[in-house]
C-alpha cells in the first residue's frame, strides 16, 4: 500500500515532553502502557491498532462529533493481522479518522513516517493535535495537547458604529484646513540670480528676455 500523497514536510523534532503526554493519554483512555523513547513508540504504534482504538474512543466520547466523523465512525475498526498491508491500512484508518474529526491537514503524516520509522516526531504531533481537537469537540474524557484557539467575534451596537463614524468624519474635516500656505521648500530662485559669467552674448540675451517676460506677467497678474 502506498503512503498518503502529501506535500513536502519539514522533519518534526522529536519532543520527549510531547511523547510523555501522548503516552499518558493512551494509558488513561486505553489502559495501555507504552514504554518511553522513539524506538519503543514506533514499535508499539507501527501496527496501527493502538491508534485506531485511540481515535475510536475519542469519537465515541465526543459530544460535538462533526458530520464527516459521524459518517466515518462505522469504518473505524482495527485489523489485528500481522501482515504489513493490513497494518498500513490501520494507519490509514487512523489518519482518515483524524481528518474527518477536524485535525488540520498540515498535522496529518504520511503513512511511511510511522510504518518505516521515518519521522516519529510527526506522528507524536498528530496525536497531540487529535487531543486538541478532542477538547474542541467536547470529548468527555481526559485530553492532551494545548487548548484550542477560538476566534473572538465582537458585536457593536448601532450607537457605537455611529460614534465611530463621527470620529472618522472629525478627522477628515480637520484636514480641510491644512494647506501648503506658509511652507517654504528651499530658496526661491530668480532668473536674475543666474550668473552669466562665461556665457555667450546670445545666451545672455535669452536670459534677459526671460527676465522681462517674467516681470511683465507678474505686473499683469
Amino acid at each position: 500500500m502506498e503512503s498518503r500523497p502529501m506535500g513536502v514536510k519539514l522533519v518534526s523534532r522529536y519532543d520527549p515532553a510531547a511523547e510523555t503526554e501522548v503516552r499518558d493519554w493512551i494509558r488513561e483512555l486505553l489502559n495501555t502502557d507504552l514504554p518511553p523513547g522513539p524506538e519503543n513508540m514506533h514499535r508499539n504504534l507501527r501496527s496501527g491498532v493502538v491508534l485506531v482504538n485511540l481515535v475510536k474512543t475519542v469519537y465515541q466520547g465526543s459530544a460535538d462529533l462533526p458530520p464527516a466523523a459521524q459518517s466515518y465512525l462505522p469504518f473505524i475498526k482495527p485489523n489485528n493481522s500481522p501482515v504489513s498491508f493490513r497494518q498500513m491500512e490501520n494507519i490509514e484508518i487512523f489518519l482518515r479518522a483524524c481528518e474527518a474529526y477536524g485535525v488540520p491537514e498540515t498535522s496529518i503524516f504520511p503513512t511511511n513516517n510511522l510504518f518505516e520509522n521515518k519521522n516519529m516526531g510527526n506522528v507524536i504531533d498528530c496525536i497531540i493535535q487529535l487531543g486538541t481537537q478532542a477538547q474542541k469537540n467536547n470529548f468527555n474524557g481526559p485530553t492532551c495537547g494545548p487548548k484550542p484557539t477560538t476566534a473572538q467575534r465582537r458585536n457593536f451596537s448601532y450607537e457605537q458604529l455611529k460614534a465611530g463614524q463621527g470620529i472618522i468624519g472629525l478627522q477628515a474635516g480637520s484636514n480641510k484646513f491644512a494647506s501648503q500656505k506658509g511652507m517654504s521648500i528651499g530658496a526661491v530662485r530668480h532668473v536674475s540670480d543666474i550668473k552669466a559669467d562665461g556665457m555667450t552674448q546670445e545666451g545672455q540675451g535669452i536670459i534677459n528676455l526671460q527676465s522681462d517676460m517674467f516681470r511683465i506677467s507678474k505686473q499683469t497678474g
